[in-house]
């Protein structure tokens, strides 16, 4: 069975395909309408979320199917004591497809290897996030007409960013990308991506401290919120903060083709004297969420029981060790009775299989 936590659990012609689906559904809606009549799709959000959970929601009714679950933990039996494992084996019994959203990295997993339905990770803590991944590409192709042979620049929170994590490793399948990571100095690329995404598939990347210096040389511009709490000193958050805010007179240096996207909410990082510019795709992005989740949704129901569509075989070996214990509070398997697991990376890097942190 197909499961979709990681960007990568999907091959790159399973991403093209969803991609095209996603198209199809734009251009002639009428023909998906009741193609998911009488299924049903969970929501199981451990966290706020708006426009994830409703995107969600909207895919599900626009192929008419049904929708049931929960968008705070408390009134579930998670406040009980629950765990992810025991409630994804309850609520299978009531839904044909499972979305995960958990402020635990890795929960999805744990889901998954218990489910006997698809899951969908709809956002795991700082770790993934790859239906955006998909509304991304998606965006990417409908506003460029292509993915491969661009040059993207991410902008702002890219440590702790899961939507630039996500993209930038299914970016690293296509052909001709470059990557450009504009950043503070608190807030740069985890050195993890740049060695096991960038460098083990050869992408070219450079690391930039303003997007003034290189927003001429863009074709997409992916921006996300510098977050002051993550400054240990403000007056340095003050110093930094105007070097990542996107306005129009900013905009003047862009490509005329350039596209600017951002997974939102927004706070103050991208000006609303941008809102109006035609390269603001955005909004655009948001839409073209709910029809990549139709796709989506359509497609792991229809792979559900075809081999063709397994997990893939690429997936890290795991292993067990009672040497190595993951550090990362916000991991799962420092909070629920799960079997540690770990992975080696060509490097012989070791970190947890279900966040990623480095172990040794």
């Amino acid at each position: 069975m197909k499961h979709l936590i990681d960007p990568t659990d999907l091959t790159k012609q399973e991403t093209d395909e969803i991609v095209a689906l996603g198209e199809d559904i734009i251009a002639h809606p009428e023909k998906y309408q009741d193609c998911l009549k009488y299924h049903k799709l969970a929501t199981l959000f451990y966290e706020p979320s708006t426009r994830t959970r409703l995107s969600f929601t909207s895919a599900m009714m626009e192929l008419g199917g049904n929708v049931l679950g929960f968008s705070d933990a408390s009134n579930s039996s998670v406040s009980k004591g629950e765990t992810v494992a025991d409630t994804v084996r309850v609520v299978e019994n009531f839904a044909d497809i499972i979305a995960m959203r958990h402020p635990l990295e890795g929960a999805p997993l744990v889901a998954s290897t218990v489910s006997g339905v698809p899951i969908i990770n709809a956002g795991d803590g700082a770790h993934s996030h790859p239906t955006q991944t998909l509304t991304d590409l998606l965006t990417i192709k409908r506003e460029l007409g292509h993915i491969d042979n661009i040059t993207i620049g991410f902008c702002g929170d890219l440590r702790f960013g899961r939507t630039v994590h996500s993209l930038i490793k299914a970016l690293s399948r296509y052909d001709g990308i470059k990557v450009v990571l504009i950043a503070p100095d608190e807030l740069r690329l985890p050195d993890y991506i740049k060695q096991d995404v960038c460098e083990a598939k050869g992408i070219d990347y450079k690391e930039v401290s303003t997007l003034e210096e290189v927003i001429g040389e863009l074709d997409v511009l992916y921006m996300t919120r510098v977050q002051k709490e993550r400054f240990l000193d403000e007056e340095e958050f003050d110093r930094v903060k105007d070097s990542f805010v996107l306005n129009a007179e900013k905009m003047k240096e862009a490509k005329e083709k350039m596209a600017v996207l951002h997974p939102l909410p927004r706070v103050n990082e991208i000006a609303q004297d941008v809102d109006s510019d035609p390269r603001a795709a955005y909004f655009r992005q948001v839409g073209n969420g709910k029809y990549v989740r139709m796709a989506l949704i359509y497609s792991l129901l229809k792979w559900k029981n075809d081999p063709e569509h397994d997990m893939p075989d690429g997936r890290p070996l795991s292993f067990t060790s009672n040497d190595y214990r993951c550090k990362n509070v916000k991991c799962i398997c420092n909070h629920e009775n799960v079997t540690r697991l770990f992975h080696q990376t060509a490097d012989g890097t070791v970190r947890c299989l279900y966040c990623d942190s480095k172990i040794r």
